[in-house]
């Protein structure tokens, strides 16, 4: 019995500290206040809900998502996201108004062979904002005199741009969706000369579940309806407010089931020449010798590879912008290799997960994501086809009045007839 009350103690001892090493406080810089101009803006809140694919909420009957869809604006066929339909890549896209191959983060995962080093997520590398280029949104309303907020977005807890959110978190994922409602407001309601315009906000759950259990699982029907219901909280506590709140609700990507029958092995490659990183939906090979691109490039071809196509980074497709033609850091690696349709390159004696994405959206219509758009800015009732995620950073420097100050893919006209003005 001792024994057992001990391992008790024990097990509770670790669980106790492993909760208090996670940061959930909010950091503050101090001595930023809103402009007289920004203070006249609007109020953007840009929301994803991570691997919230573009057909689940009518898959999964998001009655109040549907209802929010039906009377703004909504890209019923979805989003393009960029490629790789990659978490971190997409959403730092959209942030920027860049394609990865532009603003550098290329992958959850990647290696940069001029600083000879990974950028790796759930690492410190996350906080460093050297790894990013372009200007995130935050960072360009902070420039202009309108302070901004983040509960969660990629690159918001670095110093990319130049400027960190007024307010933000370092990630965790503690907060429920009425916790998140409540900081929101408490920020909305703050003086305005202390109260955000530009406000990103993050849910994970959809994602988490859809690689644990695939598309067509109860538990992501759920996780579909926690966002559901998260938003609708989110909505009823901010109306009493009875501020000018424009919301966009996207995601960065959809989701796939692969079966196993779809794996296929990857090439053996000489780790002590060559950095592989495999993200399964594709594999990116840098060379530590440039000299030793083309010997491997000819031996992959000289193999088998009927299940995948084998690129040098140059050659590839143009339409992806996603080749070292665009990509001058070598980040994107020398060689690229791509499987056929949805099937995915598997490490030996690496697990993976059922819910794959990071394929072509062109190609694979379920990497498509969400896109939902109201608020007084927005028109209503109106269904958009599907666009490119990098159009939707100009459109909300538009409605906050703000200059883009660098050079963007993103194209304002792509989304400017879902204004009112």
């Amino acid at each position: 019995m001792r024994s057992i009350v001990f391992l008790f103690l024990t097990l509770f001892t670790i669980q106790a500290l492993a909760q208090k090493q996670v940061d959930t406080t909010q950091k503050i810089i101090p001595g930023r206040f809103n402009s007289e101009e920004a203070k006249k803006q609007p109020y953007v809140i840009l929301i994803s809900a991570d691997g919230f694919r573009y057909d689940y909420a009518e898959k999964y009957h998001a009655n109040y998502l549907l209802s929010l869809a039906h009377n703004g604006i909504w890209a019923k066929d979805g989003m393009y996201p960029s490629y790789p339909s990659i978490t971190f890549p997409n959403h730092y896209s959209i942030a920027t108004g860049l394609y990865p191959a532009h603003h550098g983060i290329v992958d959850n995962v990647f290696y940069d062979p001029a600083r000879k080093e990974k950028y790796i997520i759930g690492t410190p590398s996350i906080l460093d904002g050297s790894w990013y280029g372009g200007e995130p949104l935050w960072s360009l309303a902070e420039k202009q005199g309108m302070l901004a907020a983040s509960l969660f977005w990629v690159g918001s807890e670095s110093d990319a741009g130049g400027m960190r959110p007024t307010y933000y978190y370092a990630y965790h994922e503690k907060f429920s969706g009425a916790d998140k409602a409540q900081i929101i407001k408490n920020w909305l309601s703050l003086p305005e000369d202390r109260r955000p315009h530009f406000i990103t906000l993050y849910f994970p759950e959809v994602d988490h579940k859809g690689h644990s259990f695939g598309p067509d699982a109860r538990q992501t029907e759920y996780a579909v309806q926690y966002i559901d219901s998260s938003i609708q909280k989110l909505t009823e506590a901010l109306t009493p407010l009875n501020l000018p709140i424009n919301y966009i609700f996207l995601s960065d990507h959809g989701m796939i089931a692969v079966e196993q029958k779809d794996y296929i092995p990857m090439p053996p490659i000489d780790k002590d020449k060559f950095v592989v990183v495999n993200s399964g939906t594709f594999a990116r090979i840098t060379a530590l010798d440039p000299k030793d691109i083309d010997p491997l490039y000819k031996a992959l071809c000289n193999g088998n590879h009927d299940n995948y196509k084998i690129y040098l980074a140059k050659d590839f497709p143009r339409k992806l912008h996603y080749s070292s033609r665009e990509d001058h850091t070598r980040r994107i690696g020398d060689i690229i290799l791509v499987p056929n349709g949805s099937k995915i390159l598997v490490d030996v004696g690496r697990k993976t997960s059922i819910g794959k994405h990071g394929f072509d959206p062109h190609e694979i219509p379920e990497m498509k994501a969400t896109y939902i758009a109201w608020g007084p800015a927005f028109k209503t009732s109106k269904e958009i086809r599907p666009f490119s995620n990098v159009n939707v950073y100009p459109l909300i420097a538009h409605i906050l009045n703000l200059n883009i100050t660098q050079p963007i893919d993103g194209k304002f006209r792509k989304l400017k007839k879902t204004l009112k003005r």
